[in-house]
């Protein structure tokens, strides 16, 4: 299955590259591309990509209004987006993820963890560029409502404490030995337990309840 992603940035260049380096996969496919934020809300509620690359700064509406308007709390059919800028600032970050963003990337992370990023959220997984990902879930910790929810069991903490490490869905059923639908649903209970919308929000809530000594 080819994952569709349209790209959102104001500069032709920077489309033009992130396109080279998507469709250089052959499971993944450019099908839209939009130069402010206004068209890329437009674009992406008509064609419905699987995977939404957006940048921060645009004009008209920036990549955090997007990201609001396509993937926030209340948006019904919400569509995957991930952040993709050169500012590496906290309020971007935290703006962007609490806005329902599942992946934040640096554009100089490289080609690689580019295209991990949009296969993990077509999978629905999140991911946020290593180097800023231990402020990310510090900041995200002292700002965000605690709540303990209703208690995990062993196994779920397992899988909690695996997330809160930045594992993906098979990592975790390979370090647990359970398969890869058994982690789904792990998952899926956690969230409803937790009262947490991605994976994202878990770590944080790892780090909050110190889950998790280190990452």
């Amino acid at each position: 299955m080819t994952i569709s992603v349209l790209l959102a940035d104001d500069q032709a260049m920077i489309r033009r590259g992130l396109r080279m380096i998507l469709e250089d996969q052959s499971d993944i496919s450019v099908v839209a591309e939009a130069a402010d934020g206004v068209e890329a809300i437009s674009l992406a509620r008509r064609v419905r990509p699987d995977v939404c690359l957006v940048d921060i700064r645009m004009p008209k509406l920036d990549g955090i209004e997007v990201t609001r308007a396509l993937a926030g709390p209340g948006v019904p059919d919400p569509i995957r987006v991930v952040v993709v800028t050169t500012f590496d600032l906290d309020e971007y970050v935290y703006g962007a993820l609490r806005g329902g963003a599942v992946g934040f990337v640096l554009k100089d992370a490289g080609p690689a963890l580019l295209t991990e990023a949009v296969r993990a959220a077509h999978n629905g997984e999140a991911l946020v560029s290593p180097s800023i990902t231990l402020r990310l879930l510090r900041q995200l910790s002292a700002a965000g409502e605690k709540s303990d929810g209703r208690p995990l069991s062993g196994r779920e903490l397992e899988v909690v404490r695996a997330i809160a490490r930045g594992r993906t869905n098979q990592e975790i059923a390979a370090e647990l030995f359970i398969s890869l639908s058994t982690v789904k649903s792990h998952l899926s209970v956690i969230q409803t337990k937790l009262g947490r919308r991605n994976r994202v929000e878990i770590a944080a809530w790892a780090w909050e309840n110190r889950i998790v000594e280190s990452f």
